[in-house]
């Protein structure tokens, strides 16, 4: 069985365990983490996990973040002067780009509810342009059901670290993995 396949067994069995009504925005979100190289595997087996929600008789939203940033730079008026001083970009990033990334995921889960999953999807995206931490604080307050952040990095000693390339951080969420001994969900 491959990495992917794994992955979508135990968060099949971590989803169909009965929901905690009560917790947190923090605590109702899963990592999948996998390894970076396996980004396009993970793509094209999506499926899987979408399957293993809907048979325990949860919805499926996706939220996919992969073009993104193209998209807002787009509508930028003053994005070939970025290009030509990326520099001054980066207090536009820090607010801005935060903004519009969390008001996209946000209506992502307004669709949601109680008894749903929101799925993000191309999170590498945004390295380099705004943390995943200051995403998720974002969104917090606004999860009903649960979310599934498909995380290509590395999940140990209970730090998340985006593409193994950025200090890492610690995060509430429950982190589902192919190994078994990182102390992630493991049924």
């Amino acid at each position: 069985m491959g990495r992917i396949d794994i992955l979508a067994e135990r968060y099949g069995r971590f989803v169909a365990l009965p929901w905690q009504r009560d917790l947190p925005g923090a605590q109702r979100v899963l990592f999948i983490v996998y390894d970076k190289t396996d980004e396009r595997r993970l793509r094209a087996r999506k499926m899987r996990f979408e399957l293993a929600t809907k048979d325990t008789g949860h919805g499926w939203i996706e939220c996919d973040l992969t073009d993104t940033f193209a998209r807002w730079m787009a509508r930028e008026e003053y994005r070939e002067s970025y290009f030509e001083s990326p520099e001054d970009l980066e207090i536009k990033l820090e607010n801005d780009f935060l903004a519009h990334v969390a008001a996209q995921v946000r209506n992502c889960l307004v669709e949601a509810d109680e008894e749903s999953v929101v799925a993000i999807f191309g999170i590498a995206s945004l390295f380099g342009l705004i943390r995943v931490s200051d995403l998720m604080k974002e969104i917090e307050p606004h999860i009903q059901g649960r979310v599934a952040v498909f995380f290509p990095g590395e999940y140990e000693d209970n730090n998340y670290r985006l593409l193994d390339a950025r200090d890492g951080w610690n995060y509430m969420a429950v982190p589902i993995t192919v190994h078994e001994d990182h102390g992630a969900y493991d049924v």
